[in-house]
């Protein structure tokens, strides 16, 4: 794609020879919002409301997807170009506010050129007809093709390479998803079913969240698959989505789900969305995600039968404690990352605890151990290291997942019982459908236990070795190698 096109160098030369400005705009650049680990990610200027991803799916997880992206967003700071978040799929036109434009892209972004400057808080609605292409490493994020059609796995930073938006996890907005398939296949995505309707040899499936979500958490399944329904607490509507296939097999592991929501719910209070549920993709995948009411899971993960039963369904737990840390309440930044995985990790363990693993404090006695090797090879749990060029996953270290539980176990040993289990509920409560910070916890810790913990946290979130247990004075720690 040109950096400008023919029509806007035409347009502005002749707006030169009448006003004698530049002949040319500057090239299109990426711009970011300044996260310090995906300095690019994001953009500044406007605030999106709602997204209406519309994608047609030709039967073949190789071709592309024609798709047609709505963004539905206000202006937070007058705008002459519109900068989105799109690396892999060709841009057929855009349209700003009703009125055709130019656009440009650069390494990740795609920059739209405004029909005229917008001021602040103007209405922004932006339409991009493209195409979405599954192809492209798995390590890299976006589509990841199944045996049978694709599923979405968008962590930490690839929304963008399925769909043009703002692609940060601080700008959470509303989703529709309209999917047409052909008919053989089943269409699923994050939110509940708000229509479906045949035409000739496919049909098209709609999906709509009741709750804001991040672009990184999007789900959309296409596939052989069956949707198996039941009811959580509440009344809860429970999907599950599996290979057709495997029903009947993966069934004991699904009939667990209620149950689990409402050890969740003891824990911290009451499920914050719409709906939840399990999808099982028939991919080599070796992660479990938990896209927003729909976690992510390679087949193998149940059907492996070298698993134990209690670390099979600690996992479900850890993705299902997502719901509300990381998903719920959203990091304003990625170095916010340990509040998700820390959280996640540490109802994992006390699950595990109480369904036949080992107990909590063996297992953070032995992260104990190893964390401060953690720190040295990744960074400390608020202040993580960037992952490695062209390693996007390797952001998620250990330090982040039993690393940042350990932080919590020490808040709980510091705080004591009933003040941790207060934090908790407040916090889900309180930043509930929003984002929130190191600080916003930290500050919030110290309210509850009615003392200034600012000494605690930057110790245990930021330094470059592990402070002392409380409680546990004969815990040490390895030396890094």
């Amino acid at each position: 794609m040109p950096l400008l096109s023919r029509r806007l160098r035409a347009a502005l030369l002749a707006t030169a020879s009448a006003t004698l400005v530049a002949a040319a705009l500057p090239a299109p650049e990426p711009l970011g919002i300044g996260d310090r680990l995906f300095p690019e990610l994001g953009n500044p200027g406007y605030d999106v409301l709602a997204y209406d991803i519309a994608l047609t799916y030709h039967g073949s997880n190789t071709k592309p997807l024609d798709a047609v992206t709505k963004i539905s967003a206000r202006t937070t700071a007058p705008l002459d170009r519109i900068n989105l978040d799109f690396a892999r799929g060709t841009v057929l036109g855009v349209e700003v506010n009703g009125r055709s434009v130019d656009f440009g892209s650069k390494n990740e972004d795609l920059v739209l050129q405004a029909p005229r400057r917008l001021p602040a808080g103007a209405p922004l609605n932006i339409t991009v007809r493209h195409t979405s292409d599954p192809a492209g490493a798995a390590d890299d994020g976006g589509w990841v093709r199944t045996a049978d059609g694709l599923a979405m796995a968008n962590q930490a930073d690839a929304a963008h390479r399925v769909f043009p938006g703002n692609d940060h996890p601080s700008d959470k907005a509303y989703f529709t998803f309209r999917i047409t398939a052909p008919r053989k296949l089943t269409a699923v995505a994050a939110g509940l079913p708000t229509g479906k309707t045949r035409h000739g040899s496919t049909t098209t499936w709609t999906y709509r969240t009741e709750h804001p979500m991040a672009t990184e958490l999007a789900q959309v399944s296409i596939g052989s698959s069956a949707v198996l329904h039941r009811t959580g607490p509440h009344g809860l509507p429970v999907r599950d989505v599996v290979p057709a296939a495997d029903r009947e097999r993966l069934e004991p592991w699904l009939a667990k789900t209620p149950a689990q929501l409402e050890w969740m719910e003891e824990q911290v209070g009451r499920y914050p969305f719409e709906t939840y549920g399990v999808l099982v993709a028939d991919s080599p995948i070796g992660f479990a995600l938990e896209t927003q009411t729909l976690s992510l899971f390679g087949r193998s993960f149940f059907t492996e039968p070298a698993y134990p039963e209690w670390y099979v369904d600690s996992v479900m737990i850890h993705e299902l404690a997502h719901q509300w840390f990381g998903n719920s309440v959203s990091p304003a930044t990625w170095s916010d990352l340990w509040l998700n995985e820390g959280h996640a990790s540490w109802y994992e363990a006390r699950y595990a605890e109480e369904h036949g693993g080992g107990t909590l404090e063996r297992r953070m006695r032995e992260a104990y151990k190893l964390s401060d090797g953690w720190r040295a090879d990744g960074g400390p749990p608020a202040h993580p290291d960037g992952p490695a060029p062209g390693q996007k996953l390797s952001l998620f270290r250990p330090v982040v997942y039993d690393g940042s539980a350990l932080v919590l176990y020490a808040l709980h040993q510091e705080i004591g019982a009933a003040a941790f289990d207060r934090l908790e509920r407040t916090w889900v409560r309180v930043h509930r459908d929003s984002t929130a910070t190191t600080a916003d916890f930290t500050r919030l810790a110290s309210g509850i236990a009615g003392r200034d913990l600012t000494a605690f946290f930057d110790g245990w979130l930021y330094g470059k070795t592990t402070p002392p247990m409380p409680g546990h004075p004969d815990w040490t720690s390895a030396k890094p190698a």
